[in-house]
């Protein structure tokens, strides 16, 4: 017996729509399904993710994903949920893309063909770009073989066109956005009939553009030509804000976009509510086990439980096992008992992520070869005065790159500097200070 993919989504809060039918459909035969990403930066991020984890669930339960890469819907702009039309990128940049995003998804999905060498299974995962088969379509073609089918009303109707119509966007719908359902609609059509795809997945906002697709589907192929679609809603978190949005923009996947510490740290600091959300969207932990871990957390809350295993989970499965080994090791130095040498391990971007945030002091490199007292006081006001400084060091709360500083007057020399720039200064526990020297 099939393992029920829609029952998968129900209990971890995956499923917001679906067409009649679509579970029976599920339950009854393999199922080659569809969800489509946009490819208009060379990595995807988190706010993918509840998509590709549904073609990660889809695979597991015996069914067959493809992911379908906009190559020629990249070109235009999809009007659902957005105030603006996109910029428009060229094909070099949409390949590039594309291979990018392949390789990401590929920790997700099983991409192993059957008739390969190391013997895949009949559902192993493909890649698609829409590009291939608009690229050589006519306008006058399209306008006869697809555009006659949907009416300019029903097109209307979409919500996603009403609200950009009625909206706030100055510029109103273009009538390139307009047409962007129809090119969604013919990728289905395509895909049903080039690829037997008879499932459209995405999220919530892309129901009205999936809708038309099964629509131009049945009036092109007739009545008798069933297909589906489902959707999983948007994710947000518990304060209704977006979800994989923060200070400092998104959280990529790629690690030199993201590192995978700030990455490690982002699923680390979501609320109790959200964590216990997000554990079940984010990870292919089963119904069981999450249940008990959401049975500890609630027990001692403190203790973090679900964030820290959501973490590890999703660091793992985008990154890799020694990625999380480092970040939490990075993790560590702020809170606990650290090395020199922890701090020369770290690349330099993990190493300013961890101490973004603490106090930074610029100095030349013609200020060092002096005292440390010196150095922490006149140079970099760590310290308000020398005396402060003379106590603190003689009561072993001092350290510099994480060793004890037992001589004020050491002298600090390159030599000191961690990556040849960067001296951290620490005063107690818990008090931090970066000296970048230029």
């Amino acid at each position: 017996m099939r393992k029920n993919f829609v029952e998968e989504l129900r209990w971890r809060g995956m499923l917001a729509q679906m067409m009649p039918g679509t579970e029976e459909l599920l339950q009854k035969e393999m199922v080659t399904a569809y969800l489509g990403t946009d490819p208009t930066a060379d990595s995807l991020h988190i706010g993918h993710l509840c998509g590709i984890m549904m073609l990660r669930h889809l695979q597991r339960c015996g069914h067959k994903p493809i992911i379908l890469v906009g190559g020629a819907t990249g070109m235009i702009g999809d009007p659902s949920g957005k105030s603006q039309e996109r910029n428009l990128l060229n094909d070099e940049t949409l390949r590039h893309n594309q291979e990018c995003i392949k390789a990401q998804v590929a920790k997700f999905l099983d991409f192993t063909p059957s008739d390969s060498p190391e013997g895949g299974e009949p559902n192993a995962a493909e890649m698609v770009n829409n590009y291939d088969w608009m690229k050589d379509f006519t306008f006058l073609d399209f306008a006869r073989e697809v555009g006659k089918h949907i009416t300019v009303n029903y097109m209307m109707a979409k919500d996603s066109v009403q609200q950009r119509l009625n909206g706030t966007a100055r510029d109103g719908l273009s009538f390139t956005e307009f047409t962007y359902q129809l090119l969604q609609g013919y990728d289905f059509l395509y895909l049903y009939q080039h690829k037997g795809v008879k499932l459209q997945l995405g999220g919530n906002d892309q129901w009205g553009n999936m809708t038309t697709g099964t629509e131009l589907i049945r009036r092109t192929l007739g009545n008798d030509v069933e297909t589906f679609a489902l959707t999983c809603p948007l994710i947000t978190k518990s304060d209704g804000k977006k979800f994989g949005k923060t200070e400092s923009g998104n959280i990529w996947l790629d690690p030199k976009r993201t590192t995978p510490y700030r990455f490690y740290q982002f699923w680390l600091n979501v609320s109790d509510d959200d964590a216990e959300r997000y554990i079940k969207i984010f990870t292919s932990l089963e119904k069981d086990v999450i249940d008990a871990l959401i049975e500890e957390h609630h027990q001692d809350p403190g203790r973090r439980i679900l964030q820290k295993r959501l973490a590890e989970e999703v660091t793992v499965m985008v990154h890799s096992q020694a990625d999380l080994d480092m970040a939490i090791e990075a993790s560590n130095i702020l809170f606990g008992k650290a090395t020199k040498e922890a701090l020369e391990k770290l690349d330099e971007q993990t190493f300013l992520d961890v101490f973004d945030g603490v106090e930074k002091h610029e100095i030349s490199r013609d200020q060092l070869d002096q005292p440390a007292i010196e150095l922490l006081t006149t140079v970099a006001p760590v310290f308000p005065s020398k005396g402060e400084m003379r106590k603190m060091v003689q009561g072993g709360g001092v350290s510099l790159n994480k060793e004890k500083l037992t001589d004020q007057n050491r002298v600090i020399t390159t030599d000191d500097l961690i990556d040849g720039k960067y001296l951290l200064a620490q005063k107690g526990k818990k008090n931090y200070y970066l000296l970048i020297v230029k």
